[in-house]
């Protein structure tokens, strides 16, 4: 039994149509390159593991770094996981 081309149609047309939006719209969106700064680089590598938090008259800083090793079976292959935040909130008169 032959299968009917209408429903097959219908469903490529709109996955089709999708496609073709969803192309043209990444194509418009304009991707800036970030930007890379060894200095911040450096910092979050002297950060200590934990949380931390020191207070200023003027303001408050924060630290916090995670650093695990997660390992796929006894001797597999790993994956180190770095996580560190630096915060700072800063109170002034005006």
């Amino acid at each position: 039994m032959p299968l009917p081309l209408a429903p097959i149609a219908g469903i490529a047309i709109r996955y089709g149509a999708v496609a073709v939006a969803t192309y043209a719209l990444t194509r418009r969106i304009s991707i800036q390159k970030g930007h890379y700064d060894q200095r911040g680089e450096e910092a979050m590598d002297d950060v200590t593991d934990g949380i931390t938090v020191r207070r200023h008259p003027e303001q408050v800083n924060g630290t916090t770094r995670f650093r695990r090793v997660v390992r796929f079976g006894a001797d597999g292959p790993g994956v180190e996981i770095d996580i560190t935040a630096l915060g700072r909130i800063r109170f002034r008169k005006v």
